[in-house]
């Protein structure tokens, strides 16, 4: 998957940020991910109390169930100094269940893991809606809705 989403890089290109991109090329790249089978789980809550309330507790909830799945990596894009709250709630969650993982966790630049330019894609076509989320629903495993009942 990482080597397929580096061959779909221009030449000089580091990454694929969705955002970035144009309209036709967003569509081709999203149906060569849809094509390749990648799978996308979506966490998705408000952002009304602050965007990083919002993301801590998505975090929480990922790596609860990663836990619950026996998962042994996580890798994050680097925020630079807000990396620190990350660190602070997976280690809550990980206190909270001692021994019961293997789980390591990163922040890394998002230029030398390919594999979160997917997650970015698939966020992005979610959360515009329309005609990029019925694009991209072939790749959305779940979308874990912490906001609602």
């Amino acid at each position: 998957m990482r080597s397929g989403l580096r061959g779909l890089l221009f030449p000089g290109q580091r990454e694929l940020h969705f955002y970035n991109e144009k309209q036709s090329r967003r569509k081709l790249l999203l149906s060569r991910l849809v094509e390749s089978g990648a799978r996308v789980d979506i966490y998705r809550t408000s952002c009304r109390q602050g965007e990083e309330r919002a993301r801590q507790e998505g975090l929480s909830r990922l790596t609860e169930d990663l836990l619950d799945l026996d998962g042994h990596r996580l890798v994050f894009d680097s925020r630079q100094n807000r990396d620190q709250f990350d660190a602070q709630t997976i280690r809550r969650v990980l206190n909270k269940r001692p021994g019961e993982s293997l789980l390591v966790y990163e922040h890394v630049d998002s230029v030398d893991e390919p594999l979160l330019w997917l997650a970015d894609m698939a966020a992005w076509c979610h959360g515009a809606g329309g005609d990029w989320a019925r694009r991209v629903a072939p790749m959305i495993g779940s979308v874990i809705r912490l906001d609602w009942p």
